[in-house]
């Protein structure tokens, strides 16, 4: 980090008012030619960390996932983009992997396995292993779908591959961080389902969180992490339910 010459590989860390994790996300990238902090006016020590820990650091207002995350990789020069997450940190292995994989000419993006810890416990089912995240991208071949504001979706110019070794995500501490966020990704996937012009009907109500359920406990097999699954399961379909009942306020408001 920090060499002179153009970078080959920039790993990009979106930030807001990401102080407590800043840090140790930032020491897990070393091995990177260049680390950028993309951060959204963070009101905290964010940036003043990064700098002191010799990171660039970008700031743009935040408007949402795709868009800030299609800014990024406008903003930075390298052939490669890692994006990671300040929650997230990687191991030496992922370090020794992804410098490998990007020397391959054949491939335009990786998808990285993730260790989803949630409640401070790695959860192995219910959807959250393997996890892949399309995460390594040659910059000039992806880009984000703008209309998914959440839950990106990247839009790869070429061959993909899937690496082996694990980004490390610690993914909620408590239950209030996990419905606080919650809490704004189901506002903005109502608002896409707006967007395309879905209307909610009363069964949505009852049988989406039902579904979300059965997939998360069954057929992801949450149940092999027991009470753990179980919880987590549903509270997924609680997520749902709220969509549902954001979306049926848009239709009332905006219509």
């Amino acid at each position: 980090m920090g060499e002179s010459g153009p970078a080959q590989l920039t790993v990009v860390i979106l930030t807001k008012n990401e102080e407590r994790n800043i840090a140790a996300c930032i020491e897990s990238v070393r091995w990177a030619d260049e680390v950028v902090v993309f951060d959204s006016l963070s009101q905290d020590r964010t940036v003043e960390i990064a700098q002191e820990l010799g990171a660039k650091v970008i700031q743009r207002p935040f408007r949402n996932y795709a868009d800030q995350r299609n800014a990024a990789l406008k903003a930075v020069e390298s052939q490669w983009v890692f994006f990671v997450d300040a929650d997230e940190r990687a191991t030496p292995e992922l370090a020794a992997e992804v410098r490998q994989a990007i020397e391959d000419e054949t491939k335009a993006g990786w998808w990285v396995p993730r260790h989803n810890y949630i409640f401070g416990r790695l959860t192995r089912h219910a959807g959250w292993f393997p996890d892949y995240q399309l995460r390594l991208l040659k910059r000039e071949h992806a880009h984000y779908d703008p209309p998914q504001k959440v839950h990106e979706v990247v839009i790869l110019d070429g061959q993909e591959g899937h690496l082996k070794n694990v980004l490390i995500h610690y993914n909620y501490d408590n239950l209030s961080q996990f419905l606080e966020r919650q809490s704004r990704y189901t506002h903005y996937e109502a608002r896409i389902l707006y967007d395309q012009g879905i209307r909610p009907r009363g069964r949505n109500f009852i049988l989406q969180p039902l579904r979300e359920f059965r997939r998360r406990y069954v057929s992801l097999q949450g149940w092999k992490d027991g009470l753990h699954g179980l919880f987590l399961s549903s509270l997924m379909a609680y997520y749902h339910f709220v969509m549902y009942v954001r979306l049926r306020r848009l239709w009332r408001t905006l219509t």
